[in-house]
């Protein structure tokens, strides 16, 4: 009866310090996961796919499809000519699309009127932007204002070939697709006009990577505020409409009501 005590005593003390060794274990791999281990999980194909839609200069990410310059046209009249005017050229809500390029320009690659000594009365986007990427890309992601992505590939298409098409860049019976766009892009009126002489761009560069901006390096005491070097004229505040209503519907809110005056106090305390 004795050993058989014994016999259970040490099994019951061999049970505690398996379970003590067990429980030490487990805390010190608890104590050394890193704090985020158990946060989140790995994004589902179709997250990834509904995420990545940039399309890049080099046209990677660009859909396969097409778009006629008719059918821009149709999607332009129903969907952006409200706000962009029917031939791109409106200032009433934004600044105009189209406008200022000349066919020298195409050949070139530069426009003149983005020349310091022209005084050509606006900028337009046309006069810009240096890669039709940019503008199917913006176009699919952010328009129209009211309902982002919801033009369909051909639509896209359509309404990038019906813009260029405006600028005299591409006739009136073109068909832009993922085949012949990169043909397109060399007719950029603008297409020389981007600079790549700078680190954000080629970090190995001769800025060895430095941002292309210049300020004072400050880790301790900075100033959190900075100095107003441009300011909208109160009487302009509401030329368009009050910003707050023409926000989106999906996003936070960021416009302010411009049928107010702007405030006088800061956002937030001083700290």
């Amino acid at each position: 009866m004795k050993r058989f005590q014994q016999t259970v005593r040490a099994a019951a003390v061999a049970a505690v310090l398996t379970a003590g060794l067990a429980g030490a274990a487990h805390a010190n791999k608890a104590q050394s996961a890193k704090p985020w281990a158990d946060l989140g999980r790995p994004p589902t194909p179709a997250e990834i796919k509904a995420w990545d839609i940039d399309v890049r200069p080099d046209f990677k990410g660009l859909p396969k499809g097409s778009g006629s310059v008719a059918h821009g046209q149709k999607v332009w009249d129903e969907k952006c000519a409200s706000c962009h005017g029917e031939f791109g050229e409106s200032n009433e809500v934004f600044t105009p699309i189209v406008g200022g390029t000349t066919k020298k320009d195409i050949e070139t690659g530069r426009v003149a009127n983005l020349h310091v000594d022209k005084h050509y009365p606006q900028r337009t986007t046309l006069m810009k932007v240096p890669t039709i990427s940019t503008l199917w890309d913006y176009i699919n992601r952010a328009m129209p204002w009211n309902a982002p992505k919801s033009l369909s590939v051909e639509d896209v298409y359509g309404v990038v070939a019906y813009i260029l098409h405006l600028g005299d860049i591409l006739p009136a019976d073109f068909v832009l697709s993922d085949q012949n766009i990169a043909e397109v892009q060399k007719l950029m009126p603008n297409r020389n006009g981007m600079t790549l002489d700078h680190g954000l761009w080629l970090p190995n560069y001769k800025f060895s990577g430095k941002p292309d901006v210049k300020n004072t390096r400050c880790m301790n005491n900075c100033p959190v505020e900075g100095d107003i070097k441009s300011m909208l004229p109160e009487n302009m505040r509401d030329a368009h409409g009050n910003l707050f209503e023409q926000q989106r519907l999906i996003g936070p809110m960021r416009g302010v009501d411009t049928t107010k005056p702007p405030r006088k106090e800061p956002l937030a305390p001083k700290s």
